[in-house]
């Protein structure tokens, strides 16, 4: 098992630009799991695991199984509001990303560390449970709705991370987005995750003040390498191939 972690900080990139990266490096980690299946054991190369930290500009994104009836403005109003849609390969509904939040996508190759999507499911919501933590935030999970919520036991439930990933060959891709001060009003376009009568918010909301972008990344990135058993080093996403694939 190979339990060493590339760290890509890819910064503020284009949506479509960061998902056909993550397919590329995705395929990528396949390939060599295919081509290891035809190897003898002392010739077979470790897969290797990459995490992507990174933040969009206005976008909407709907899941293999969502709705479209859950995005509320029509083509004309994305333009003024200066976000584009996606269709994507990920489970879950819809959902918005934009300045301001902290995108993440592990490209990991699960028998690394578990091959049990539940517990990877909720060992994202646990990395975020427990950065919410460090700032005194008592945060958790709602049953049946994937996600990290703050007041998750109370009649005013708010989402402040939501989750939806994609497996093959337990090759994993997409993650999760955690808010730290996005513009919320941006969540109003739509239902997120398909869940109706739920509110959303943020970190720099909950505490009611300006937050350590950095500082927070840096805390979510420390609880990644704890809870997965990782080993993370810093690594350089290639210019070339962002732009060829």
């Amino acid at each position: 098992m190979n339990k060493s972690v590339e760290l890509q900080h890819l910064g503020l990139i284009d949506y479509k630009l960061a998902w056909d990266y993550q397919t590329h490096l995705f395929d990528g980690v396949i390939q060599v799991k295919i081509n290891n299946r035809t190897l003898l054991a002392d010739h077979k190369k470790p897969t290797p695991n990459y995490l992507l930290f990174c933040q969009h500009p206005h976008v909407y994104t709907l899941g293999k199984s969502g709705s479209f009836e859950h995005l509320l403005i029509n083509k004309d109003e994305l333009n003024v509001h200066q976000a584009s849609f996606y269709k994507i390969n990920r489970g879950g509904d819809i959902t918005y990303h934009g300045p301001g939040q902290l995108v993440v996508y592990p490209i990991f190759d699960l028998e690394n560390f578990m091959t049990d999507i539940h517990k990877y499911l909720r060992t994202l919501e646990q990395v975020i449970i427990l950065t919410l933590q460090d700032y005194g935030l008592k945060a958790g999970r709602i049953e049946g709705l994937t996600g990290v919520w703050i007041d998750w036991d109370k009649s005013n439930p708010r989402k402040i991370c939501a989750i939806g990933v994609k497996t093959s060959r337990w090759v994993s891709m997409h993650g999760l987005a955690f808010n730290i001060d996005p513009d919320l009003t941006y969540f109003d376009h739509i239902v997120p995750c398909g869940i109706k009568n739920k509110a959303v918010t943020s970190l720099a909301a909950e505490l009611k003040q300006e937050v350590n972008w950095i500082e927070v990344r840096d805390k979510v990135a420390y609880y990644f390498e704890d809870l997965f058993d990782m080993q993370l080093k810093m690594g350089q996403p290639s210019l070339d191939d962002l732009v060829s694939h």
